[in-house]
């Protein structure tokens, strides 16, 4: 009977002593040396999908490979291969930009695409570039960066460069052109 209650109380002291221990300050736990978690992303994801919408209706749908998205500034990084398809009011696809790079602004979710950038439209009409932004707001494409456009009727490329994002109603700031006539 002594060496029960003797267990008891050795027992009850045990956890008293755990339980006040418990109150005491938290341990934090340790951040390797040398790593600045400030100004890394806040989330990382491999072969993921992202969507652009507004009020239910989709406006883009993103595919990359590597998405690094961060706080600081509002921005996702895309790498690994990027490929945004695009869509009209009705939710049809109308086009499709493919590039090295890019980067989404997350206050306004323009995009940024950068690397052997190509888009190719629903009527064949391709155009090619370094460097393309889409506005989101306003739906149009453009750049400063030297483009071509190959479209069943004509190609064009020059310096500079503004389109719906259909490439349907473009216009090349400083062109030069070949043009077939209709046959």
């Amino acid at each position: 009977m002594k060496s029960s209650i003797r267990a008891a109380v050795l027992l009850s002291v045990a956890v008293l002593t755990l339980g006040l221990s418990a109150c005491g300050e938290k341990i934090r736990p340790s951040v390797l040396q040398g790593i600045d978690t400030k100004h890394g992303p806040q989330q990382e994801s491999w072969h993921s999908t992202v969507i652009i919408s507004d009020s239910g209706r989709v406006q883009a749908k993103i595919i990359a490979g590597y998405i690094r998205k961060f706080d600081s500034p509002q921005e996702t990084l895309l790498d690994s291969g990027v490929v945004v398809y695009f869509f009209n009011e009705l939710g049809k696809q109308t086009t499709t930009m493919t590039a090295l790079h890019g980067k989404v602004n997350e206050r306004t979710y323009d995009i940024d695409a950068f690397g052997n950038v190509l888009v190719v439209s629903d009527d064949s009409t391709r155009l090619r570039s370094e460097r393309l932004f889409w506005d989101n707001q306003r739906r149009l494409i453009h750049t400063s960066d030297y483009v071509a456009i190959v479209s069943p009727k004509e190609r064009v490329q020059g310096q500079g460069f503004e389109s719906d994002q259909r490439l349907r109603n473009y216009k090349i700031f400083k062109v030069t052109a070949q043009v077939r006539p209709d046959k």
